[in-house]
């Protein structure tokens, strides 16, 4: 059979269960209007926007021909157990004004696909349980300890009240987060994150290259996960409470304000510099935190900014650490399920996306840097990935020790 026949008969088994969700999602990714899949596909904008809301169902022939305009499959239009988009929040993205609606469209249904993906995944690969803990923060008064309150409370009860956080990628998959890079098209959008009923979700920016500038946006988002899932996104008082909580997150008010420098003479940089190392933080965090636990007056806190411009360290701080901390749960996930014979094709095949956004968001680009790390550097004990087989094969083996 050729590759066309065979996209025609899948187009053909599809079409009996198109959904127009599906349709939507893809469009996103493409990033194009209805007016503009209509023009690719010469049909009507009325008639892309019945096929979405699912008041009308596209032929055959026509799901052909959106696949081929999207770059798709046809079986990506096909209905799946779960409908991502209806059980995910709005994302929260840094800036609504920086960015049109349409990239931010895009951005978000890359991050909708990756947990498409993951759950494709856990139909044979046991992930880590979701336990980001909740903790509503009201957004209409900006007075008040709630974003502190909020990193102390997560702090305690993922088991490290005291001293810095460690791997932040790392720690935030071992309680069930899913964290991807998102591809190039969308990387004019900063760092940003949603909830969603099938799994919590934080994509990371790919050309933000800076180890502790990462892990001040990885704290933010959290905060978002944690504090806002009912609030509106993009507003000034949200953002400024995720800083708050990143801040405590990583630099906890009574294990740090005492560190600090209160001036900036002697050994201060110098200081500075130690507990950017120790605290994975930069110095520009270090210094506004140093403002805000009254450590640095207003004029010691802009004399000390401006050498940091003079210096030009606002966008390239030295620092020891230059590689960024990279997700590994999905790639794996992946490593794991080739060990066991089935192979990238396969699992493409079975989660029908395209294959370069599966290798995106899996972290098999050449954009991932690091080699992938066992399975014991991944996840915690009780936590760490367990693929169904050897489950299966654990369960089976119990109970020929019971006989």
């Amino acid at each position: 059979m050729s590759p066309r026949t065979s996209s025609i008969d899948r187009a053909a088994e599809v079409a009996a269960f198109f959904d127009g969700a599906r349709l939507t999602l893809g469009r996103q990714l493409a990033g194009l209007r209805k007016s503009d899949l209509a023009a690719l596909v010469d049909k009507s904008p009325t008639a892309v926007a019945a096929w979405e809301s699912g008041a009308k169902r596209p032929t055959a022939a026509t799901v052909a021909q959106l696949a081929l305009s999207l770059s798709v499959d046809p079986g990506f239009f096909a209905v799946r157990p779960e409908d991502v988009a209806a059980l995910s929040t709005a994302p929260h993205f840094r800036s609504l004004r920086s960015t049109s609606q349409l990239v931010r469209d895009q951005a978000y249904a890359y991050g909708k696909l990756a947990v498409d993906i993951a759950t494709s995944l856990e139909r044979q690969v046991e992930f880590p349980d979701s336990d980001v803990p909740s903790f509503p923060v009201h957004v209409d008064v900006r007075d008040g300890d709630g974003p502190e309150r909020a990193a102390q409370l997560v702090r305690k009860e993922w088991g490290f009240d005291f001293g810095p956080a460690g791997h932040l990628v790392r720690l935030m998959e071992n309680h069930g987060v899913l964290v991807v890079f998102s591809p190039s098209q969308t990387a004019s959008v900063d760092a940003y994150s949603f909830s969603s009923r099938l799994r919590p979700v934080v994509v990371l920016n790919p050309i933000k290259r800076d180890y502790y500038r990462q892990r001040f946006d990885i704290a933010h988002e959290l905060g978002h996960l944690v504090m806002h899932g009912d609030a509106e996104p993009g507003g000034r008082i949200v953002e400024d409470q995720a800083h708050r909580f990143a801040a405590e997150f990583l630099m906890p008010a009574d294990q740090i304000r005492e560190l600090i420098p209160a001036t900036m003479g002697g050994n201060a940089w110098r200081t500075l510099a130690r507990l950017k190392e120790q605290w994975g933080v930069s110095l520009q965090a270090l210094l506004y935190r140093a403002r805000w636990l009254g450590r640095l007056s207003n004029v010691s806190y802009r004399n000390a900014m401006s050498t940091i411009s003079t210096r030009g360290w606002r966008r390239n701080e030295p620092g020891l650490i230059n590689a960024i901390e990279q997700p590994s749960l999905l790639p794996r996930a992946v490593e794991l399920l080739e060990q066991e014979g089935i192979d990238e094709a396969q699992l493409i095949e079975q989660c029908r996306v395209p294959p370069a956004l599966f290798r995106t968001a899996t972290g098999r680009t050449p954009d991932s840097e690091l080699p992938a790390t066992s399975s014991t550097d991944v996840l915690r004990p009780g936590g760490r990935l367990v693929s169904l087989l050897e489950r299966r094969q654990k369960a089976m083996e119990k109970a020929a020790d019971e006989v």
